[in-house]
Parts: C-alpha cells; sequence; structure tokens
C-alpha cells in the first residue's frame, strides 16, 4: 500500500502515542488529508545516512490544538509496522510504497512479562524518571509502552521495531533491564554511604 511519510527524529512504536506540533505547509497537507481519509501515516526515523528502512503507521486520535496561522497540535498513536518498499516523491511530501509487518513467532510469556514490568519500575525508582502509573496489560505485549518511557537512545527503539517476535523484544528488553540495574543500584548505594560521611551521630 501507499502511505504518506513524515520523517522525524524519533521512533514511533506501536500502541504509543506522539503528539505533534504540525507547522510545515506541507505536513498541514498531508494532516488535512489523513483526516479527510480517516487513513494513516507513516513516521520514519530520519537520520544523516537517510530514513529508516522499518517505520511505524500513525492514527490521528485527536486534534488539541489549531492556531491562526495554519499551524496544529495533533495527538497520534502508533499503529502497525510497516518496511518501505519504494519511495515516491512526486508530491509536496514522501510518499511510500509499504508492506505491513505482522508480528511471527512466539508470544512472550506472562512470567517474562511480569519479570519485565517489575525491573522497568525499579528503574525507574532508582533514576526518578518516568511514569511510575504505568497502566498495562501482562495478557498483552508490554515492550513497546515500557520501552518508550525508558532515557534509552533511539537506536535502541529502533531495533526493537524491527524484530518480528513479541518474546525476542521482551527478552532483549529483559536483558537491557539485567545490565543497567546493577549499576544504578551501586550508584544510589554509593550515594547514600556517601550521605553519612562526616555527620555527627
Amino acid at each position: 500500500m501507499k502511505i504518506p511519510l513524515f520523517p522525524l527524529d524519533t521512533v514511533l512504536l506501536p500502541g504509543v502515542p506522539l503528539p505533534l506540533h504540525i507547522f510545515e505547509l506541507r505536513y498541514r497537507e498531508m494532516i488535512a488529508e489523513c483526516m479527510q481519509t480517516s487513513t494513516v501515516f507513516g513516521v520514519v526515523r530520519a537520520q544523516q545516512e537517510g530514513l529508516a528502512v522499518i517505520g511505524c503507521t500513525a492514527q490521528i486520535v485527536n486534534v488539541l490544538s489549531q492556531y491562526p496561522d495554519g499551524r496544529s497540535d495533533v495527538l497520534t498513536q502508533g499503529v502497525d509496522r510497516f518496511e518501505i518498499e519504494q519511495l515516491d516523491d512526486t508530491r509536496g511530501f514522501l510518499q511510500a510504497e509499504v508492506d505491513v509487518l505482522p508480528d511471527e513467532g512466539p508470544q512472550a510469556s506472562r512470567p517474562a512479562r511480569q519479570e519485565c514490568v517489575a525491573l522497568h519500575f525499579e528503574m525507574l525508582e532508582l533514576t526518578g524518571e518516568g511514569d511510575p502509573n504505568l497502566h498495562l496489560d501482562l495478557d498483552a505485549p508490554v515492550v513497546y509502552l515500557l520501552v518508550s518511557a525508558l532515557p534509552t537512545d533511539l537506536s535502541f527503539h529502533q531495533a526493537l521495531l524491527g524484530m518480528r517476535c513479541d518474546a525476542e523484544r521482551t527478552e532483549t528488553l529483559l536483558i537491557y533491564y539485567r545490565a543497567m540495574l546493577p549499576k544504578l543500584r551501586r550508584g544510589v548505594h554509593a550515594g547514600q554511604r556517601a550521605s553519612t560521611n562526616g555527620h555527627i551521630m
């Protein structure tokens, strides 16, 4: 299928919200068409070396604000992963022929998801970052929602987006937590010890 593309310095993940400020004329046109036809557009990561091949379709959920000069703020949400087959630059905004990429292979087990969520909230507690009130359904994939709340680099997000299996994504995220958490725990304990130095007991 052919969809319009919105290249951004971000990685949209399925099920994850993405607010956008639309100000360029070409993207105003693109968003208006998508709203009129109730169709999706594709978000792909833009880098100096070019566009990522794997992206995620975005559905417009709500128009948050409209400004007198034509700019707007819209809330979108990731829907499906896709792979770019052929680019089309015949219009003001970029389009592409894409193949939707459904998941293949096994789903992660509920215990694996539970471990992921437990390690995630421990990391949030240690770093003081992210949303501690994230609501998750452990009977469905949780990786995309978890990783979107982490201060990880976009290459990690892109790698997860490219994986075709929930079990593989979940195990990859577990490996990340298991590698990072011991360092964070040591840092917190070292800080606690340092804070008691010099105190009159």
